[in-house]
């Protein structure tokens, strides 16, 4: 069994939790330095999209067909607006509760989510049940939360 591309894939996903640290200091810096966290959300996603559309291009990746469009679910489209929860709720607790208690807790959700998503096949996912060693680790996650509360 080779290894190696699940070490890259796991690497990757240790740099992007980074990141996401680093986007909520930084949204947060700029809600306290204007004075809005709706403003700063939107700098957020305006940041993301443009990247995003730098990628598309430089990838020379094709516009989705109106046919493929028309042919989507309609919550495929709605990724934006739980982003927009998260982030907002981000940059208005970060400066109260600091970046590792909010941090915590919204890994203990996403793993607590991700639990969800994968026992049910949620989302068109493929079936992952939960077990005890799951049960286990996600228990530790929230414990660890709680724990690390400032």
């Amino acid at each position: 069994m080779n290894s190696g591309p699940a070490i890259v894939g796991s690497l990757l996903a240790f740099v992007a939790g980074l990141s996401f640290v680093v986007q909520q200091g930084v949204n947060a810096a700029l809600r306290n330095e204007i004075g809005s966290p709706w403003w700063a959300g939107f700098v957020s996603y305006l940041g993301g999209t443009l990247a995003m559309l730098f990628m598309a291009i430089l990838m020379r990746d094709p516009w989705p067909s109106a046919n493929l469009i028309v042919k989507s679910n309609a919550i495929s489209w709605s990724g934006g607006v739980f982003g927009a929860i998260y982030i907002a709720i981000s940059i208005l607790l970060l400066s109260k509760l600091g970046a590792t208690t909010v941090i915590g807790f919204i890994v203990a959700g996403q793993l607590i989510g991700s639990i969800l998503v994968d026992h049910f096949g949620l989302l068109g996912m493929s079936v992952h049940p939960l077990n005890p060693s799951r049960l286990a680790g996600a228990a530790m996650l929230v414990a660890g939360a709680v724990l690390v509360r400032a």
